[in-house]
């Protein structure tokens, strides 16, 4: 049977068991006067308008403290639209905005709540059936994620229809708060019915790392401690934190970056292949890997801070970060997992503001040939760019043309935007949207998950903060430089062997 499909010429589908798109449903944005909902939220909600994937006859209600009239509300929530001056897109925007309206009101108190609530009630009015569907999506500073989602559920939770929270991070700042904050939104909501966003979840080329593992045997076999010697996840932005200071110096490079995003990614490159492709499934293998790590040792990290150079200012000299700071803008830290597959192999996540560049991407090295007829040739390297210009290239050493037996290395590259110049990559928070409204949590955090990665870095993260002894001082890195000139010699003590390009 497998043989007729594949013959056929059909795709194999990947789609999980979850429920399909529902009519009826109104989708509420809280905190839709901010950043992330403008930036974020709505261009993600638009595009999914406009490429007919939300559910027929969709509503959107913004909500938030900001009193705002109905054009500078329309004003706000389309600035961040791409292509917003092409008339196919002016055409849509203008359907767009018909179909989302504003309520302002506090986020601590029954009236604001019950007004939002009739503001819902008259636009269920005009839908037809009895099933009344409601998304809620936090675009909200975590202080006030309780009292939300206490107000909610007492007085905006549809009674005939499905209710789901959309939870933006950070889910705490340690294992304490963490527990403090999961324990307070289940008295309330159910975890089928809360969805934990991780955006780099929704990101294509994470989502494609299930398929290049499990969906290739080439790759499967060599993925383990027999033949990979160490990999690196890097996360590095070419800017730093640009008057946004006091918020990053309240939760650091680590908490930004590592304990979420780049845990993530690591937890679906380390996990054992699940038994479906149902979300249960997935997050029952991300946490077993996770589960096998120990909290980070202080010996393996390194911390760093940028500092004025290239006409560019200092963290320290940003007015917004206290002036004796000692908050790592840049951390390097190696993980281990101590099970069958991948004991003695380091895990080095990387992440840093104000460096050379903007790149993300996994660089799995692995280890050296055999000595005899190749001596000092360069390793094999598998590297997934997740961004910017998504790639999966693999290095690999040829012979060099001619009558002369000489390897060299060169690479087997697939760059998306070369093979796949007409497809549309979705941007992650359209992805994860859609994937709420469907019920499906395959690429969402689970609470477990969550505890468990609290875990893995709260010492170090108590340890950085001066909780258990003096706060360790990160050295210096100059502004746009790869990082602290420390790294090198960091990764290297884990076996790493630096290429040309690294």
């Amino acid at each position: 049977m497998s043989r007729n499909r594949a013959m056929s010429g059909t795709i194999p589908s990947m789609e999980t068991a979850h429920q399909q798109l529902r009519d009826n449903t109104i989708i509420i944005v809280l905190g839709a006067s901010g950043d992330l909902a403008k930036k974020k939220t709505y261009p993600a909600l638009f595009s999914l308008y406009s490429n007919q994937y939300l559910p027929t006859g969709v509503k959107i209600v913004g909500y938030a403290r900001t009193k705002m009239d109905r054009a500078e509300y329309h004003k706000r929530i389309t600035s961040y639209i791409k292509n917003a001056d092409e008339e196919t897109v002016k055409t849509k925007l203008e359907e767009f905005k018909e179909l989302t309206t504003y309520v302002s009101g506090g986020y601590e108190d029954d009236e604001s709540f019950r007004n939002l609530n009739k503001t819902l009630e008259e636009i269920e009015s005009g839908f037809q059936g009895n099933e009344r569907n409601r998304l809620f999506y936090f675009a909200l500073p975590p202080s006030v994620f309780i009292p939300v989602a206490q107000h909610l559920k007492a007085t905006c939770y549809s009674k005939s229809g499905i209710n789901r929270i959309i939870v933006e991070k950070p889910f705490g700042k340690d294992l304490e708060s963490a527990r403090v904050l999961l324990g307070s939104l289940k008295q309330h909501w159910g975890e089928d019915e809360t969805f934990r966003i991780d955006h780099y979840l929704g990101k294509e080329m994470v989502k494609n790392i299930l398929v290049l593992r499990f969906a290739n045997i080439a790759m499967s076999a060599a993925w383990d401690k027999n033949s990979i010697s160490n990999v690196q996840i890097t996360f590095k932005e070419p800017f730093g934190t640009e008057g946004r200071g006091g918020y990053f110096d309240e939760f650091g490079i680590i908490r930004d970056v590592l304990q979420n995003h780049l845990l993530q990614v690591l937890s679906i490159i380390t996990m054992e292949r699940p038994v479906s492709f149902s979300a249960e499934d997935i997050r029952d293998e991300k946490v077993k890997v996770l589960r096998a790590i120990p909290p980070i040792e202080r010996e393996d990290t390194l911390l760093g801070q940028y500092v004025a150079a290239n006409g560019k200012p200092g963290y320290l000299d940003d007015d917004t970060v206290p002036h004796n700071s000692v908050c790592p803008t840049f951390a390097a830290t190696t993980l281990w997992i101590h099970n069958p597959r991948w004991e003695g192999v380091p895990f080095i996540l990387k992440a840093g503001k104000a460096l050379n560049e903007a790149k993300v991407e996994v660089r799995i090295q692995f280890k050296d040939v055999t000595q005899g007829i190749f001596k000092d040739i360069s390793r094999n390297e598998l590297v997934i760019r997740i961004q910017p210009q998504e790639a999966v290239y693999l290095k690999l050493n040829v012979k060099t043309p001619g009558l002369y037996t000489r390897a060299f290395p060169t690479e087997m590259d697939l760059t998306y935007k070369r093979r796949f110049a007409d497809a549309a990559i979705p941007e992650a928070y359209e992805s994860l949207i859609l994937d709420a409204l469907k019920g499906d949590h395959s690429n969402f955090v689970r609470d477990d998950e969550l505890d468990v990665a609290w875990k893995i870095f709260t010492p170090i993260l108590h340890w950085i903060e001066g909780k258990n002894g003096p706060a360790p001082k990160p050295v210096p890195y100059p502004y746009g430089s790869r990082g602290p000139k420390e790294l090198d010699p960091f990764i290297q003590k884990y076996g790493y062997k630096r290429s040309s390009e690294g």
